[in-house]
């Protein structure tokens, strides 16, 4: 493959479509998926093949509004879903548009993301945002979503006993999430102290660094620290020693929540799962989350703003994304404020 070129140029302002808002750019954060691209040119079957702009955890404040826009105005502040479905297929009727064949999803390819200082979006797919909403916190809504969705595919709710398997970005707003739902208990593993001393600030009730362990041992040692098995599992890694780990220690009759994603092909200890009824289910971004991730922050349920570690002027991207490809300074989540002077 080709090195990676990322480049700053001069775009045209994009004109909105009448079902469209014509936004001036806030806050873009960098995902894990930006720097996936960046190192490999793809994920799965998603292959850059030509230029394309990054940027997919966004905000902005609107500009201009299309004839048929009925939900926002001129200065509204609003918080960006990226990804946009056909809201025609069986799946987007279901209620499940997430799993739409023909979804729209910033910065996947072929399609261009938001990092820029104008960008349009169709007005549906925008959430306004409260006075006491910043735009960093309305940024940040797109990877609280995938925290959101997972949990309420676990069926986390009052008295939950939860083990989230990664403290990274998405393990972190999903520790912000169990608890914000009721879980009793949360315990968060990795292999990196410092976030898992982030995970302690979110809210987790534990934490173990499982670094140069066996799945057997950390599994003991999940159990002796909070008593019992689980009961839901969040695995926000993706590798497979925390897919074995997640089905080992998950109790009989548990739930196992894959999030995170890693190899197209990991062994699993199928038959375990099997006998003990565990309920195995995949998780994939979100799907009619926003709003309630939404309504988290605006009622001070959680606090994501913890998260940004870095931020960047839009000037400063190549230095933004260095910062996240080579990990310098412990980056948990980097934010670029593409309008600031």
């Amino acid at each position: 493959m080709k090195s990676t070129i990322y480049v700053l140029e001069n775009r045209p302002i994009p004109k909105p479509e009448d079902d469209e808002v014509l936004l001036k750019m806030g806050c873009v954060g960098i995902c894990g998926s930006d720097v996936h691209y960046l190192k490999h040119g793809r994920i799965s079957d998603f292959v850059v093949r030509e230029p394309m702009i990054m940027g997919h955890e966004a905000s902005g404040t609107v500009v201009k509004v299309g004839s048929k826009v009925k939900n926002l105005k001129v200065g509204d502040r609003v918080a960006i879903e990226p990804g946009v479905s056909c809201r025609k297929c069986s799946y987007c009727k279901e209620g499940k548009y997430n799993l739409c064949p023909d979804m729209v999803f910033c910065a996947t390819p072929p399609v261009h993301g938001n990092l820029s200082r104008y960008y349009a979006h169709p007005a549906d797919f925008c959430f306004k945002l409260p006075e006491n909403v910043s735009l960093e916190e309305g940024a940040l809504l797109e990877p609280l979503s995938v925290g959101v969705h997972a949990c309420r595919k676990a069926g986390v709710s009052l008295g939950s006993k939860v083990l989230v398997l990664g403290a990274g970005p998405i393990g972190l707003v999903t520790v912000l999430v169990a608890k914000a739902m009721g879980a009793s208990k949360v315990i968060a593993t990795d292999i990196l102290d410092h976030r898992l001393q982030i995970a302690l600030n979110c809210g987790a009730d534990h934490v173990l660094n499982v670094n140069n362990q066996q799945v057997e041992t950390s599994s003991s040692k999940i159990v002796e620290i909070i008593g019992e098995m689980p009961e839901k599992t969040i695995d926000c890694s993706g590798f497979e020693a925390t897919a074995r780990l997640g089905i080992e220690v998950t109790r009989p009759g548990g739930t196992f929540v894959a999030v995170g994603m890693g190899s197209d092909e990991v062994k699993v200890p199928l038959v375990k799962a099997c006998i003990k009824e565990i309920d195995v289910r995949g998780s994939f971004r979100y799907c009619n989350d926003y709003a309630l991730a939404l309504g988290m922050v605006a009622k001070g349920n959680v606090n994501v703003k913890q998260l940004i570690t870095h931020t960047f002027k839009l000037e400063e991207t190549l230095q933004a994304f260095e910062t996240a490809s080579t990990g310098s300074g412990n980056p948990i989540k980097i934010m670029i404020y593409c309008n600031q002077k």
